[in-house]
């Protein structure tokens, strides 16, 4: 004992050495230590190997004693390391070799490395065979020589005995062979890690294969995951970013299921009942549906299986697949279609799809057969779900949507680097390539390694030695690990077969299939639709009615609306989901890009420098903004660019052509508009300023006011109108879970093609340039960085709610509303996220004085009343304050921790500030008399002359105010249409009110579905 311990201690302060002097960057060239070192790692080696045979030498070789275990370790790290340290020395090596010698020199260290894995794997067999099954798939990535060798152990390792062979199944179905068999075939059709096939006639004529377990096995993989497990320790302790622990572990729960084979009988039947196999080709190719052959399980125990036989060709047998004229390239892709079945929609899956499990029918046409269900993962349908959208989000480049997948499947990340997440998603769902292609790929994948990996280190401002520990994953979860390993063998697969899959292509339409049966689901099917909150109306009431027929009518993916009348919440709801891959349901406070809808905010902030005699509307931008009076632009005006009158309606056209992503870049659009120059005289022809509005107002903004434009936004109308957390231009990291993600109506984008050239838009923004931004702009907006870009004019973030209470405020001449309804949860203002800005100022307002301003403002406001109250024309529904304040697993903030209330009053201080927002009365002359556009807002038209303005977004976001009428309505959705949604809302709402219906609005709700919808499309909500 005291020898054995010895040699214990003996082997790990060696291989300790080792590995310091490998990481050690002087030792790297010190290659006599190591080899000294080595050496002695092999006489313990052989030591150990002496003792244990001495003490097992009347036992058999797969019995487990204390020495052959220790033998098993000390042999696997023994050829591990010979391994690493030669291909270190053919790295220095190469050196000084000649380029046309390098090849031939890597290609001889390949081939005896591989015979070196290839023997030891076979000397040991077990857990080992496995993984060098996993390796021989591997042709996308590894060295030739590695997949020529290492495929033997598909199905061709050494077989058992016979003896042991028939004592295993005599022992385990009670019966002598002849009582069971008419005939047994002894040569084995194949040896695997686990059991070995034999076919054979059962008594009543059945062709059948009988897979038995192999003597002792279970004890055998039970201590080679031990090895494994000790292995990957030392990998992680040596390499930090290389920590392969999490899969180590989820391989060590799963393994060992596949010694059972009455569990793997169980799930043959289960995968085969779920792809509807089918023994004869009928034809039928439905979009979902999988043509592949699983056996029928005849009879089993725990370590006999026995089965129906399949007569087919191995897809190693190259030549019979070519003499039977096999279409590879349908076959892999049949096998791939099976497995993205498996995953997506039956979330229960073969984690095992290495070549040697699957055969080719010899009958014509070739089909599929899947064999060997022993190890199966089985998903929760809520990571079944994240699994699909993390594939989808990938696909369509959604960030917002991947993160969220990455959330619900538990995968958390130490950083926020969503472009290189999205990278390295993309990489894991890439297209298969041939095996020939195999080192371009490596060195392609390592390139975008390292280039991430650099990122990172700058990111995170990290050294050399800090990077190599940092591991940028927080928590992985198992269930990932055999979905990516099914990856990983599928596109092996592809490699060794040389076919190519497109991952992308082939598995979309399951994905998909799994999210539609709940992103799909509308008012019909989903009781929880509308967003389950008390009604504050009874026009509410009415309203949610609407919102489900057309929910049911295709129209609404997700949506919130919300309304204001004489300063309180009449209407506050939300209904559908967050996106089209994404089946979370809209709530009040969920994040909604809201697009033109940004430039009535963006307006609204230079107007309060403006009430704060930060700037005049009269004042030439150039006195304030030197660099932008180039170009003769020195006489346009404040006043100019808030009407649409400056003559620069279509600069920044070109920039989308040119690059899109420079529109993300702050500087240098403002730079941009400074080297542009005017179309037309300012103040003479109003021209929609679509895109160079907003930089426009944003540069004046931050030279008016020597702040960032974000610091303005905040200190001008979030905070006053405490909507923290619910409105922004451009989104700060931490808001991901609460965005929505855009679609298209393409019913709708159909009908554009009638429409004729508007003459108030300019030449760089007429229908046809809209309908194809419009088919381009889901993808664009629904990635990350877009979101989080500064672009004042079209990238607003907002919910119904905040935007709504920002246009109740203007309809009162600035006057800001009493706190929202405390009915809507979570609480408006209740998210403490606040972007950080390099000269941001905090409040220091004391704790009890907020208190007190809380009480004062909601006293009365949300009182249960008695009965039901009639209000000028609307009916108010008492509110219960006693609902719970729990929502879909969300906490809500208790009544001791209300938002904010902020002390400002007013968000304006000139008594005639809706004049200056129209440019009416004695601002007439600061725009145009018959314009569309007053200054920076829409002059909303309609029958009745109320005093109404607002502005909409493409896609059908708004929001505006009929000041007459103290009424201020907000609709928010993500699927993108031309205002027929909107328009009926607007046009319902309105109605019940007894307020006149806006035009534009009221046009778009009559021709919603009538034979004039495609004339009135002419003038669809796009500003």
């Amino acid at each position: 004992m005291f020898s054995q311990s010895y040699l214990r201690l003996s082997f790990h302060s060696r291989l300790s050495s080792i590995l310091k002097l490998i990481n050690d960057e002087k030792g790297k060239s010190n290659f006599g230590s190591i080899f000294s070192s080595l050496g002695v790692i092999l006489r313990t080696s052989g030591s150990l190997e002496l003792m244990a045979r001495s003490r097992c030498c009347n036992i058999s070789p797969a019995r487990m004693g204390w020495g052959n275990i220790y033998r098993r370790r000390v042999r696997v790290f023994t050829v591990a390391l010979i391994v690493y340290l030669d291909y270190k020395a053919v790295q220095q090596r190469e050196k000084w070799t000649s380029k046309s010698r390098q090849s031939a020199l890597w290609e001889r260290a390949h081939e005896r490395n591989a015979k070196r894995v290839l023997n030891l794997i076979i000397e040991l067999e077990g857990l080992w065979v496995k993984l060098g099954q996993y390796l021989s798939t591997r042709a996308d990535v590894l060295p030739q020589s590695y997949i020529r060798l290492l495929k033997q152990l598909q199905d061709s390792l050494p077989p058992r005995p016979l003896e042991e062979v028939y004592g295993t199944i005599q022992k385990e179905l009670g019966k002598s062979m002849d009582e069971l068999f008419m005939n047994f075939d002894n040569e084995p059709l194949a040896t695997a890690s686990i059991a070995q096939v034999h076919r054979a006639t059962l008594l009543d004529g059945q062709e059948v294969v009988v897979k038995v377990q192999h003597d002792c096995i279970k004890t055998i993989i039970l201590k080679d995951l031990e090895n494994a497990k000790a292995i990957v320790d030392w990998i992680a302790w040596a390499e930090p970013q290389y920590n392969f622990n999490p899969m180590i572990d989820e391989w060590c729960k799963e393994a060992p299921k596949e010694l059972d084979f009455n569990q793997e009988a169980e799930n043959t039947r289960t995968v085969a009942k779920n792809l509807g196999c089918r023994n004869q080709y009928d034809g039928n190719t439905k979009a979902n549906q999988v043509d592949v052959l699983i056996p029928e399980v005849v009879q089993s125990t725990e370590k006999v299986l026995i089965l129906e036989y399949m007569d087919g060709i191995r897809l190693n047998d190259s030549e019979s697949l070519e003499a039977f004229g096999v279409d590879k390239q349908k076959i892999v892709e049949e096998i791939t279609r099976a497995y993205a079945h498996q995953i997506y929609v039956d979330g229960f899956f073969n984690g095992d799809p290495h070549p040697g499990n699957f055969l080719v029918s010899k009958e014509s046409p070739h089909r599929p057969i899947l064999l060997d269900f022993g190890l199966t993962k089985k998903l929760s349908n809520s990571f079944k779900q994240a699994v699909a959208k993390m594939f989808l989000a990938s696909a369509e480049g959604d960030h917002v949507a991947l993160l969220s997948a990455f959330a619900e499947m538990g995968l958390k990340l130490r950083l926020d680097m969503p472009e290189q997440v999205m990278e390295v998603t993309t990489i894991f769902f890439r297209s298969t390539t041939p095996a020939k292609e195999s080192y371009e790929t490596m060195k392609s994948l390592a390139d975008k390694r390292a280039k991430n990996m650099k990122v990172i280190q700058e990111k995170m401002n990290l050294n050399q030695k800090e990077m190599k520990r940092f591991n940028p994953v927080d928590a992985f979860p198992g269930d990932i690990i055999i979905f990516g390993r099914v990856l990983n063998l599928l596109r092996g697969l592809s490699s060794t077969m040389n076919v190519r899959i497109v991952y992308m292509d082939i598995m979309r339409p399951f994905a998909e299939s799994v999210l539609s049966g709940y992103v799909h689901r509308g008012p019909s099917e989903n009781h929880k639709w509308i967003y389950d909150s008390p009604p504050h109306s009874l026009v509410e009431d009415k309203l949610r009615n609407l919102l489900i027929e057309l929910g049911n009518q295709d129209r609404i993916l997700g949506i919130q609306v919300c309304a204001y009348k004489d300063g309180e919440v009449i209407i506050d709801t939300a209904a559908g989901v967050l996106g089209k891959y994404d089946p979370r349901p809209v709530q009040p406070d969920t994040l909604f890009p809201v697009f033109s809808v940004t430039k009535g905010i963006t307006a609204g902030m230079l107007h309060w420098l403006v009430d704060n005699g930060k700037l005049k509307l009269e004042e030439n931008i150039s006195n304030i903004w030197p660099a932008f009076g180039s170009n003769g632009k020195d006489a346009i005006k404040v006043h100019h660019v808030l009407n649409h009158t400056s003559g620069l309606h279509n600069a920044m056209a070109d920039i989308t052509r040119e690059n899109p992503m420079l529109m993300f870049d702050w500087d240098e659009c403002l730079n941009r508009i400074c080297m542009c120059a005017p179309e037309t005289e300012p103040g003479k022809e109003q021209f929609y300023h679509y895109l160079s509005f907003g930089w426009l107002c944003g540069g004046i903004i931050e030279h008016a006011s020597g702040k960032k434009f974000q610091e303005v936004l905040e200190e001008a109308i979030v905070r006053p109108l405490n909507v923290e957390g619910e409105l922004y231009i451009g989104t700060p990291p931490g808001v991901e879970s609460r965005l929505a993600a855009l679609t298209v109506d393409t019913d709708d984008l159909s009908k554009i093609s009638g429409i004729t050239n508007r003459p108030e838009l300019p030449s760089s923004f007429q229908p046809q340039q809209i309908a194809q931004l419009a088919t381009t702009l889901p993808s664009l907006f629904n990635m990350l960085n877009v979101r989080r870009a500064i672009i004042p004019a079209a990238n607003g973030h907002v919910s119904a709610r905040a935007l709504a209470r920002y246009y109740a405020a203007l309809a009162d001449s600035g006057n800001i509303p009493p706190p929202h309804s405390s009915a809507s949860k979570p609480l408006l203002g209740s998210h403490p996220h606040i972007p950080k800005f390099s000269s941001q100022k905090t409040s220091s307002k004391p704790k009890s004085n907020r208190s007190k301003k809380m009480k004062t403002l909601t006293k009365g406001t949300n009182s249960r009343e008695e009965n039901s109250s009639i209000k000028d024309g609307y009916v108010s529904v008492p509110t219960d304050i006693s609902i719970s304040e729990s929502n879909n697993g969300r906490m809500s903030d208790s009544s001791d921790s209300n938002p904010q209330m902020h002390l400002s009053s007013k968000l304006f201080e000139n008594p005639r500030i809706i004049d200056e927002f129209r440019g009416t009365g004695e601002y007439q002359n600061l725009a145009l008399p018959d314009g569309g556009f007053g200054l920076g807002f829409k002059r909303i038209k309609n029958d009745r002359s109320s005093i109404a303005f607002g502005h909409s977004g493409m896609g059908g976001s708004t929001g505006f105010c009929d000041a007459t009428n103290r009424f201020a309505i907000a609709v928010t959705l993500n699927k993108m249409s031309f205002g027929g949604v909107t328009g009926k809302i607007v046009q319902f709402v309105c109605s019940e009110l007894n307020i006149p219906v806006p035009e534009d609005y009221l046009r778009l709700a009559v021709a919603q579905g009538g034979p004039e919808a495609q004339l009135n499309m002419g003038r669809p909500i796009i500003n």
